[in-house]
């Protein structure tokens, strides 16, 4: 199975992943019936959110789990195609999506705000850019974590797992404000997590050149680390030829 047959294999796998898509951009078009005014509505914060950060969640949702608990996996993982490739090719057929998701939105959003005015669409092609970088760092972690959980539940756990870790943040910083173990868990969770602060002050534009520049190398290299832990997870697991 060639690589093209692979990612094309990701993009149609499941026929609600197009609802999926339909469905969130149908939701970029209903909000703007709501008179939002400029200052309190940012366009390019709901596409980071809700495109960037959750969609990649539900479109590898059991990439690897589905087919590792049906026992399909054991026919995909043969000579000559290696754990590592596969794992590549499922990555970049979810990442495709995103990059198509997000060029449609920005089209949309662009232009509904140009008929209706409502609604602040200020820095909106870096808001696209942080949205794209932080959907392939979310996409590569939950697509590591499809490899060692059953069926769809990656997902879930990396929403919840998202929420646990946002409200002790909450916590210690409102508890500790100065203490050595709030300043060691946010400055993990700042540089090790998905870099969602970091994409937002990019999108804002409240970083310099070089402060840009890094930020978007940082997202890379975290994705790719997720990555290579997911190829490596793929690589070392025994399948079985029947379902569980």
């Amino acid at each position: 199975m060639k690589a093209y047959e692979i990612i094309m294999e990701t993009l149609l796998r499941k026929t609600f992943l197009r609802v999926i898509h339909l469905a969130w951009l149908g939701t970029y078009a209903a909000l703007f019936l709501i008179p939002w005014p400029p200052e309190v509505w940012n366009w390019g914060a709901c596409v980071f959110g809700w495109s960037g950060c959750l969609l990649p969640l539900l479109l590898s949702a059991g990439i690897f789990g589905d087919d590792i608990a049906s026992g399909r996996i054991s026919l995909l993982v043969t000579k000559p195609i290696r754990p590592e490739y596969l794992y590549a090719c499922r990555w970049l057929g979810v990442s495709l999506q995103g990059a198509i998701h997000l060029a449609i939105a920005g089209g949309v959003i662009f232009t509904l705000h140009g008929f209706t005015g409502r609604g602040n669409a200020e820095h909106l092609a870096l808001w696209l850019l942080a949205a794209w970088l932080i959907f392939n760092t979310w996409a590569a972690l939950s697509t590591s974590l499809s490899v060692v959980v059953k069926r769809e539940h990656n997902g879930m756990l990396l929403v919840l797992g998202a929420g646990m870790v946002a409200l002790g943040v909450s916590l210690l910083t409102g508890l500790f404000p100065g203490s050595y173990g709030t300043k060691l868990f946010t400055g993990f969770v700042r540089w090790a997590c998905p870099p969602v602060e970091l994409l937002v002050d990019l999108a804002k534009a409240r970083r310099s050149l070089w402060g840009g520049l890094g930020d978007v190398g940082h997202s890379i290299m975290l994705t790719v680390f997720y990555g290579v832990l997911g190829m490596i997870l793929l690589s070392r697991r025994e399948y079985k030829r029947t379902g569980d």
